[in-house]
């Protein structure tokens, strides 16, 4: 297939990822190169990855003190409607949507092609405005049952399929290495609560390290600065090697949502290498973990995440992994996509001929495989 992914446009998607999104975007679309599709990522400047990248503006997310929120919101909207131009003229297949944007799902019916959109996040305006136009003429996918709650006001019906993430990248490491610690990985905002991590690694007695970019400035002076000392070891914005590989070193792996976390992909990168996970339970992060790989604790209980944090360190390293080889794999996730293209690839072009039987389809052209699994 010929297939257009576009991303949201607030960070590139390039190593060292910004975030859980971004790594998912910049897998998908290179793992659909992989596999023989001709894929076009639209993405803010910046971005790369083994598919061809259009890169169409500068990231709108990194905050500059002389640009207004209007500002950027003009900019994302020219930048939206440059991306659908683009993909009108370009041929493709099948349109893959990631944004966090309204005008791709409100302009989706001038393309003339199949769109499929992943939801990633809860529902906000104005993005929900652009998910009710094309609540009934669309598929839409969501990474979690929790998630899918939440978007059940405005759509009758989703399709789950869970993120994956690359089981080789985030290798198992049978033991952890040095000192007993933990470690906590993730943007540096307020929403993601690494002060809280700090506190409760202190709580049960743990040094921790942490990584991720310094995404507002406010909060790390504020939050992060006064509570830094001999316990506590900032490692910076590590690369995707790195960060696998500092997260297989540690006894236990913290994380600390202060929202409903849609998905938590550090929490199965965590289990993926082997390290077990201490966490709030919120969103999907109760349906990431069992027993097995992690405990929890309640939302912004610093004391019980403390206690949390004491029992995940015990846990078996073996168990975690298996969990995330059952749940997480990446592959599983790709071969859950292509099915669902095919899928739409089969019902759109079966609504344009205005025939529903398959003979009738196989005869107007389409090509045999996409009957296939559909």
């Amino acid at each position: 297939m010929k297939i257009a992914v576009i991303a949201h446009l607030k960070y590139p998607i390039a190593q060292p990822f910004s975030g859980g999104l971004e790594m998912h975007t910049h897998f998908l679309a290179c793992a659909l190169q992989a596999r023989g599709h001709a894929v076009t990522l639209f993405a803010s400047k910046g971005s790369q990855a083994t598919c061809r990248v259009e890169a169409v503006c500068p990231p709108t997310g990194i905050a500059l003190d002389d640009v207004s929120e209007a500002r950027i919101d003009a900019q994302e909207h020219a930048a939206y409607a440059a991306i659908m131009d683009a993909v009108a003229r370009g041929g493709f297949d099948l349109v893959h949507n990631n944004s966090l944007h309204p005008l791709p799902l409100l302009r989706a019916p001038e393309l003339r092609v199949p769109m499929v959109t992943a939801l990633h996040t809860p529902p906000f305006e104005p993005f929900v405005r652009g998910v009710k136009a094309r609540a009934d003429d669309m598929p839409f996918a969501v990474v979690s049952e929790s998630l899918a709650e939440e978007w059940k006001p405005f759509l009758r019906e989703t399709r789950l399929i869970g993120n994956g993430i690359d089981l080789d990248a985030f290798a198992y490491q049978p033991k952890a290495s040095g000192q007993r610690h933990a470690i906590w990985t993730g943007r540096l905002v307020p929403e993601k609560g690494p002060h809280l991590a700090i506190d409760a690694a202190r709580a049960a007695g743990l040094p921790l390290v942490f990584a991720g970019p310094v995404s507002n400035a406010a909060y790390w002076s504020e939050e992060i600065l006064p509570r830094l000392g001999p316990d506590v070891t900032y490692l910076g914005h590590l690369s995707h090697r790195e960060l696998a590989q500092r997260v297989g070193e540690a006894h236990v792996a913290i994380c600390t949502p202060r929202w409903e976390e849609p998905f938590g992909l550090v929490v199965a990168e965590a289990i993926a290498c082997g390290t077990p996970v201490a966490a709030f339970s919120r969103g999907a992060i109760p349906d990431i973990l069992d027993g097995s790989c992690g405990a929890l604790a309640l939302a912004d209980d610093v004391e019980g995440l403390g206690r949390a944090i004491r029992v995940a360190v015990e846990l078996d390293r073996h168990a975690c992994r298996r969990r995330a080889e059952h749940l997480f794999d990446a592959n599983t996730m790709t071969d859950r996509y292509e099915a669902l293209y095919r899928a739409e690839i089969l019902r759109f072009a079966t609504l344009r001929v205005g025939k529903a039987s398959r003979p009738a389809c196989a005869e107007g052209g389409l090509p045999a495989e996409l009957f296939d699994d559909a």
